[in-house]
């Protein structure tokens, strides 16, 4: 048994991917950790906003495990985004000074003033988080971090004692952070950090309200990597293999849902008190379904840019005229919408971050969309190529406009190669 258990010490201690123990073969020196703590605020984001919001601060604390890939490891990406770490972390964010009272106001139609101030409540967030250096020299380095991940509020609207909680609509959220951090080396295996980071809590209209909670605030935080003296001084290059560049074809299909804030305004503001649905919480779920066919050039082994259509389908159309036709709004109704859009991909590995920028050549979604969204759209998401099917991909797409939540859908996508170089 001892000699069993001093074997499969040894093996775990030899130098992986044919690197020396000297020059970070030994696993362990991959692996980092950092605790952090984050003042945040709350950010207002439009005037409807800074009516009803009242305490904005918070405070959040963070911990996260990191991964590096050395460059004893021989890995093109790594190289490329001059060695990242990857890191899977938790944030606990206490809410409670977050608070939101509607004052006496003609514009909230027959919704009445309660008897007391509604609070956001906190929340919980796991993440994972992409961070690439882009300064990295003796005992400085510097980095920009984006992070997606799940989040879950201890407390939502109800219409109980949260009824101006128009900034959670349900339990369970999607947390998206991005921030900027400088660090410094004050040991062999040890930094202290500092920095600027923004988080964003919402259930991506799945749920109402959808306002969503944005935060930010600057960042402190103890750094443990034993990584670092393999890496410092390391500059981004180009790997002497030469990564082929394509011309491709990339088709998509989304299956989303989402809920209507047609719905959410009626039941707040155009519903008398005493009936059954006035300020209520529960709102139906709509399907909607997406079409894309792109064009893309992948320029890079790491980025791929292009241009695209896309075809929208909201069964929904039928139910927003109706509400409409109830407020006596003359408005055109189509379930269908069709958009043109610039598209870019950021590749590691098998993933793929996904961005487009859309302007709509039709669309007719009655007097609310009218009022407040934009002639342009937003669409952000993750893609997984499969390795047991060709170039197949899995993923999810969040569309909004001017970032409010439109709907979130799973897309399933396959990329043709038309050209090679």
């Amino acid at each position: 048994m001892k000699k069993a258990v001093v074997l499969a010490m040894a093996v775990f201690l030899l130098p992986t991917d044919g690197g020396a123990m000297g020059d970070g073969g030994d696993s362990l020196r991959r692996w980092g950790a950092t605790v952090g703590i984050s003042p945040g605020r709350l950010l207002v984001v439009d005037q409807y906003q800074d009516k009803w919001q009242k305490g904005k601060d918070n405070l959040s604390l963070d911990f996260n495990v990191s991964h590096i890939t050395l460059p004893a490891d021989s890995d093109d990406f790594a190289a490329d985004y001059n060695f990242p770490t990857i890191r899977a972390g938790v944030k606990w964010s206490f809410n409670h000074r977050v608070t939101m009272h509607r004052s006496p106001d003609p514009d909230w139609g027959l919704a009445e003033e309660v008897d007391y101030t509604s609070i956001m409540g906190n929340s919980v967030a796991v993440y994972g988080t992409f961070a690439r250096p882009f300064f990295r020299k003796r005992k400085w380095t510097a980095e920009y971090a984006l992070s997606i991940g799940v989040g879950y509020s201890h407390d939502k609207y109800n219409s109980y004692d949260a009824v101006d909680n128009e900034l959670i609509g349900s339990r369970w959220l999607l947390y998206f952070g991005a921030g900027v951090a400088f660090g410094y080396r004050v040991a062999d295996n040890w930094g202290v950090k500092v920095g600027l980071d923004y988080w964003h809590l919402s259930n991506a209209a799945l749920s109402r309200p959808n306002k969503g909670a944005n935060f930010l605030g600057p960042y402190l935080g103890l750094t443990y990597f034993p990584y670092y003296k393999y890496v410092e001084g390391r500059k981004e290059h180009r790997n002497s293999k030469i990564y082929p560049k394509s011309l491709y074809a990339f088709f998509a299909l989304g299956v989303g849902a989402k809920t209507l804030n047609e719905e959410w305004l009626r039941t707040q503001f155009n519903t008398p008190k005493g009936e059954e649905d006035y300020r209520t919480g529960h709102f139906r779920l709509y399907p909607a379904y997406s079409l894309q066919a792109d064009l893309m050039y992948r320029y890079h082994r790491k980025w791929a840019s292009g241009v695209g259509f896309d075809l929208f389908y909201g069964s929904y159309a039928s139910r927003v005229e109706e509400l409409d036709q109830l407020q006596r709004a003359d408005c055109k109704h189509s379930p269908w919408s069709v958009g043109v859009a610039l598209r870019h991909h950021a590749y590691y590995h098998r993933l793929a971050m996904t961005m487009s920028l859309g302007y709509y050549l039709y669309r007719e979604m009655g007097y609310n969309a009218n009022l407040i969204e934009k002639p342009y759209y937003e669409k952000i998401g993750m893609q997984y190529t499969l390795p047991c099917a060709s170039q197949l991909t899995v993923g999810f797409n969040v569309k909004a406009h001017l970032t409010k939540a439109d709907f979130m859908e799973l897309v399933v996508a396959l990329p043709l190669i038309l050209a090679k170089k």
